[in-house]
């Protein structure tokens, strides 16, 4: 297989670093980006940083096969706990953050007439549960972004694949924001608990991408959770509304 050039966002530790390391292992030149600890430093959120990231891309390799839009935050509670200002941190980070990275790429991938973008979004952005309005949002408008991106680029051969994993265990409840204590501990007690590890994930996104997945639900848990909501609303909204009942003490 032709090593790819391979740019990562939020690399320097969780399903980044993961997502890097499964890259460098089949081959492929990655550039790690993050607020530190990469070998570029990137906030997402900043117009300058994804400026110098696109700089030294041209000047290092001329072209880039893969974007990995990754760098992301955790963040939720319920809608008559989260604050406004809590909706807007994580949109800045989640949503506007594949954004930029996307727009800043886009034109070189047109002319190049080549290359994938994978926004690493979230089951959350499938099936919705209580308690997580802001991720949920952020997470679905992450999804939808991808399909129009791949719908898009499609005739300049570019396409777009939205990684949609249930929970795994990560260091991603370390950038925890948010008012609602309860869904905080729902959150990281899920975390702590799940048998799939950020590698697994790194490893089921490259084998989807080899497939051509667009839109990739990596273990089995998440799959049989996205399953039923298709396949049975009414016994998937009666779950989801027993887990709301839980989170709000049984009432």
């Amino acid at each position: 297989m032709t090593p790819q050039r391979v740019l990562v966002t939020g690399a320097a530790s969780g399903l980044g670093a993961a997502l890097s390391a499964a890259h460098e292992a089949r081959g492929d030149e990655v550039l790690r980006t993050d607020l530190a600890g990469a070998d570029l430093k990137l906030d997402v959120t900043s117009d300058d940083d994804w400026a110098a990231a696109l700089a030294h891309v041209e000047q290092t390799w001329g072209s880039l096969d893969i974007l990995v839009n990754n760098a992301g935050v955790a963040g939720g509670g319920r809608l008559d706990v989260a604050t406004l200002d809590e909706w807007r941190w994580i949109f800045d980070i989640n949503l506007f953050g594949v954004v930029r990275g996307t727009s800043t790429f886009v034109p070189m991938l047109k002319r190049q007439r080549s290359g994938a973008i994978v926004n690493v979004a979230s089951l959350a952005g499938l099936v919705h549960p209580a308690g997580m309005a802001s991720y949920n949002a952020v997470k679905a408008a992450v999804v939808a972004l991808t399909e129009t991106t791949g719908h898009e680029l499609a005739a300049y051969g570019v396409s777009a694949h939205a990684v949609c994993p249930s929970y795994f265990r990560t260091n991603l409840m370390s950038s925890l924001q948010g008012k609602d204590e309860a869904l905080g501990a729902t959150m990281a007690r899920l975390v702590e608990n799940s048998p799939i590890t950020a590698d697994d994930i790194a490893a089921a996104v490259l084998e989807g991408l080899a497939r051509g997945d667009e839109v990739i639900v990596p273990g089995q848990p998440a799959r049989d959770a996205y399953a039923l909501k298709l396949a049975d609303r009414p016994a998937y909204d009666a779950v989801m509304r027993a887990q709301a009942a839980k989170l709000d003490g049984g009432v």
